[in-house]
């Protein structure tokens, strides 16, 4: 349920509608905008039905929210949000370009990536610290170690950090890294995860999952929101499906329908997406051609000898050839790079 203040409603005004809903233990999130103010509430309907709300002064409405995603839905918010890492925002007009190794291989190579990736234009260094694979043999991460890499990244660079948190363990020790906490796609639906960076600061980066629709991917973020933090990114990084020539298959409808159905900014990560580098450039493009608010790309020094991902990272000189092509297309739609 949402309750729809009046334009000229008075802070006081608003401030007994709180009051009044806090008496019967239900929770509200504040939507404000440019001409009115939208209190989102939380709990048992049958509270709400037997309240005079919509008697009370500087009411207009209230409104049923037709779907689970309360706080995510545009029913809650029309204007789009826009999420602020650090200074570097995601939404709205912004163009974002997160670029990076798949892993954090070694201080050289990540160093190196980062100013390959700087230099190019990106504002984000992506890497992972932690590396939850298929395999348990294959290559885990750095950890700490990857984490302390990354700092040094962003002292030398300026670049924002997005990495990955596997766990509720590892949550607060990626906190005092990263600017950005990544949740991939196997555990977009680890609840007690979502609830628990929902209880951070952080702005959240939350890929959808492996075979996740669209509805299941937006109550993740739900999760996340209900605890408290609102910066949440949406990231389509490609569904399984029967198809075998790409790694996974890129849903770029998943990223019209988000910007349809939810004010939350969203990311293609073309990489994960299909799995080829080749690839790479021409869904990247295509993803901001259908209303993507930036890209995460996995960059390596040398895609050959990398410990993962390597089949669909872009060198150093095909990465730069791509932020050239997205700086136009991005213009076309309104967008600039940061």
């Amino acid at each position: 349920m949402i309750i729809v203040m009046k334009p000229e409603a008075t802070k006081q005004q608003l401030d007994r509608v709180l009051t009044k809903l806090a008496t019967v233990g239900l929770k509200v999130h504040l939507s404000e905008g440019s001409t009115r103010t939208i209190i989102g509430v939380i709990g048992d309907k049958r509270f709400i039905a037997q309240m005079p709300i919509e008697a009370m002064d500087g009411v207009e409405k209230m409104v049923p929210v037709t779907v689970d995603y309360k706080l995510v839905s545009r029913e809650f918010k029309q204007e789009n949000t826009i999420v602020d890492v650090g200074g570097v925002l995601i939404g709205g007009s912004h163009l974002v370009v997160m670029a990076g190794p798949c892993a954090v291989e070694s201080r050289e190579q990540l160093l190196q990536s980062a100013e390959i990736v700087k230099k190019a234009g990106a504002q984000f260094l992506r890497g992972g610290a932690y590396k939850p694979r298929t395999s348990p043999y294959a290559f885990q991460g750095l950890e700490v170690q990857g984490l302390e890499i990354l700092a040094e990244a962003r002292e030398k660079t300026g670049l924002k950090i997005v990495t990955e948190v596997v766990d509720v363990d590892s949550v607060s020790v990626v906190c005092d890294y990263a600017d950005m906490l990544q949740i991939g796609s196997r555990n977009m639906q680890n609840f007690q995860l979502l609830k628990t960076v929902g209880k951070t600061n952080k702005p959240v980066l939350l890929k959808r999952g492996l075979s996740a629709t669209i509805n299941e991917w937006l109550n993740a973020a739900e999760y996340i929101m209900s605890e408290g933090n609102y910066n949440v990114v949406l990231c389509e990084r490609g569904i399984r499906t029967y198809e075998e020539y790409t790694r996974n298959t890129l849903d770029l409808s998943a990223v019209a329908a988000a910007k349809n159905i939810s004010h939350l900014p969203i990311i293609v990560d073309p990489s994960h997406g299909t799995g080829r580098w080749e690839l790479v450039a021409p869904m990247s493009r295509a993803g901001i051609a259908a209303g993507a608010d930036g890209l995460m790309i996995e960059v390596h020094p040398n895609p050959a000898e990398a410990l993962s991902d390597g089949k669909q990272s872009l060198t150093p000189e095909n990465f730069t050839i791509l932020m050239q092509e997205i700086t136009s297309i991005a213009g076309i739609m309104g967008k600039t790079l940061a």
